[in-house]
């Protein structure tokens, strides 16, 4: 497994590689892996001659009072993972080295940026766009690797795809659970375990919406207010945002009349933590 630490080093192998035909899958992380990420460097080995992941905790998409700090690395964890999983190569670059000095640009996706996440962390996803953007342009993958979990960051990076006519195909990769439920994430390191049965709420709040949309019931607003209601009843938990939306636009939804995204962030104690699910009418 090689690892790379500069642009142009991983231009050339990588330009190396594209000349002789083989096809790129490519993951970008910002390491502290577990198991959804290894889900996602298992299909790219599938579908592609050769596989990259980058390790990149990007600073251009934590604002001013997130966890950039302590946000976990272990990178000799992290190569061990990916070494067991058969990476053909590791992109692991130096902020200086994506930010250098003078660095000025910066992608905007607009409109499927404006809600959800969007709306409560301002600038996140330029800061995505951006890294994506040119981590595209250093690896030059076929194909790319995102899990759902994050599932409007796959709408935006897929919107920029299409917009700016970049030649790699998004592939949303399904959401990774722990056996209880728990969305796999970076951050679960974070909790303690009376936490963690707290944060079980967003995973097990899906079946009240099932039952509800079972029921008859299609007004967004009553179901959205039964699922905040049954997570802020357990302890530790303070909701960010639940909302009910278009699975494609992400347009908001007053009622339910095709299929559709529910999308929450709950902060767990200090701890923010996203999950989702699409629901079929």
């Amino acid at each position: 497994m090689l690892i790379v630490n500069t642009v142009c080093e991983a231009k050339k192998i990588l330009r190396d590689i594209k000349n002789s035909g083989k096809s790129i899958g490519f993951v970008p992380t910002m390491g502290y892996l577990h198991s959804g990420h290894i889900s996602l460097v298992d299909q790219s080995k599938k579908d592609n001659d050769f596989t990259v992941v980058s390790i990149f905790v990007n600073p251009t998409q934590f604002g001013p009072n997130e966890d950039l700090d302590k946000y976990p690395r272990n990178f000799v964890r992290d190569e061990k993972l990916l070494r067991d999983a058969g990476v053909d190569m590791v992109f692991y670059p130096s902020v200086e080295t994506m930010y250098p000095d003078g660095y000025a640009t910066f992608v905007n996706v607009e409109r499927v940026t404006d809600p959800l996440c969007g709306a409560k962390r301002p600038g996140h996803f330029r800061g995505v766009a951006t890294i994506v953007c040119k981590l595209f342009n250093i690896v030059s993958p076929d194909k790319s690797y995102f899990g759902l979990k994050d599932y409007q960051q796959v709408i935006v990076i897929k919107r920029m795809v299409e917009d700016l006519n970049m030649d790699v195909d998004v592939v949303g990769m399904p959401i990774v659970r722990e056996s209880d439920g728990l969305a796999m994430s970076s951050r679960n390191v974070y909790l303690s375990p009376d936490e963690r049965l707290s944060a079980l709420s967003l995973s097990r709040s899906f079946p009240l919406v099932e039952k509800k949309l079972k029921s008859g019931e299609r007004r967004a607003s009553v179901i959205i207010k039964d699922v905040e209601d049954f997570i802020s009843s357990h302890p530790y938990s303070r909701i960010d945002y639940v909302e009910i939306v278009d699975k494609d636009s992400l347009e908001k939804l007053d009622f339910i009349d095709r299929p559709f995204l529910i999308a929450m962030a709950v902060f767990i104690n200090k701890t923010r933590l996203i999950d989702n699910k699409i629901f079929e009418v």
